[in-house]
């Protein structure tokens, strides 16, 4: 008798119902996919940015070189510093997009969300 894991492991099902088996509408788009994005951007820039605070001094007269500091002597921290760079125009173009999307199917006549994005974009 085989059993299917996805449905009877406790933790498997809980990612099961969240992420598999999750029901959507029929008439979604790849346009529902830019809020998703913005979190995942969000969580890219904190992370890297963490990594970048740590080696950064905010001195006048020593940014340049931690800067410089950062590009040659941290392990890969050209690349930790190019995403941060990247992911910080990545995001403003999923917010465009995004917002784009709500305005084209008219999301804004659900007030409660349109004032949960609108207080999300002023912060």
């Amino acid at each position: 008798m085989t059993t299917n894991i996805r449905k009877n492991h406790p933790l498997i099902k809980i990612i099961n119902n969240l992420v598999i088996d999750l029901p959507t509408p029929v008439n979604i788009s790849i346009w529902w996919n830019y809020g998703s994005l913005l979190g995942l951007c969000l969580v890219i820039q904190i992370i890297t940015g963490l990594f970048l605070a740590m080696h950064y001094t905010a001195d006048i007269s020593s940014a340049f070189s931690s800067v410089v500091h950062i590009c040659r002597d941290v392990n890969y921290g050209w690349l930790i510093r190019n995403i941060h760079a990247n992911g910080a125009s990545i995001f403003f173009i999923c917010i465009y997009v995004h917002i784009a999307r709500g305005l084209y199917y008219g999301s804004y006549l659900n007030k409660e969300t349109w004032n949960i994005g609108v207080i999300l974009l002023v912060l």
